[in-house]
């Protein structure tokens, strides 16, 4: 068998010890994110017949940007997209 891919061989080689959490950590990581994402985004919709956009429930006066250095949000006209009574 190979070196470092038993615990006893594994011990005497501590930068095989670091690599591994390193490689076990990352998708864990990325699992926790993708999680989070899917769950608390809006823009995801887990009820299609419920719920048919999501999306037009934002908050009206609240600003959703990524990034804009150079525009005004206060004073922009109102959103002329029909609003949709709320769920149930």
């Amino acid at each position: 068998m190979l070196r470092g891919m038993t615990w006893q061989s594994l011990k005497h080689l501590p930068s095989l010890m670091a690599l591994y959490f390193v490689v076990g950590l990352a998708p864990t990581l990325d699992l926790i994110s993708l999680t989070r994402t899917a769950i608390y985004n809006p823009d995801v919709s887990w009820r299609h017949k419920a719920e048919l956009r999501p999306f037009d429930y934002y908050q009206d006066g609240k600003q959703y940007k990524l990034m804009a250095l150079s525009m005004d949000y206060k004073n922009l006209p109102p959103n002329p997209a029909p609003k949709l009574p709320p769920p149930p």
